[in-house]
């Protein structure tokens, strides 16, 4: 019997495996190297919120000098909370919808001696105007009843059984 695998032809072998398998890794993908079938507009891509939300109303309201209960309920529980560094809170949000680019928001709150102190990141307070703290008005007019019968009384005015107004 003849042998099928000679000397060279093993390390042939051996050295073509050993190159084809430095080619099986993953590679690394950006948003242009992304597969065609993420680009299709009928694929659906759901949407996916990571973090705490944080609005623009919410850090609004943060003035220098709360305490960190305070901060807390109004901003939530941080995401990230330094465990060496407690006077740092750290608020990340980001949200991905389909096939729209990521949303990132990071909010950081500051304290010293239980007091906060700062606001860093992408929504810091707006000072209030001095005229914006009234409540607007608003005037809702109502209109009067004017004799609009339901579907009810107009049976009952058809078949005879009540008169009409």
């Amino acid at each position: 019997m003849r042998k099928l695998l000679t000397r060279p032809t093993a390390c042939l072998l051996g050295l073509a495996a050993l190159v084809l398998s430095a080619c099986a890794g993953a590679p690394k993908v950006d948003d242009s190297q992304r597969s065609m079938l993420d680009r299709l507009p009928f694929v659906y891509k759901m949407t996916v919120q990571q973090g705490n939300i944080v609005t623009a109303e919410q850090v609004d309201q943060l003035q220098p000098g709360m305490n960190k209960r305070q901060v807390r309920y109004l901003l939530g529980t941080p995401l990230l909370a330094d465990f060496f560094n407690s006077d740092r809170w750290d608020y990340v949000y980001t949200m991905r919808h389909g096939h729209k680019a990521l949303e990132r928001r990071r909010v950081t709150v500051l304290f010293k001696d239980d007091a906060l102190v700062g606001v860093e990141g992408d929504l810091r307070p707006n000072p209030k105007p001095a005229g914006t703290d009234k409540a607007k008005e608003t005037m809702v007019s109502v209109p009067d009843y004017q004799g609009n019968e339901g579907l009810i009384s107009r049976t009952l005015q058809a078949i005879g059984v009540k008169k009409a107004n």
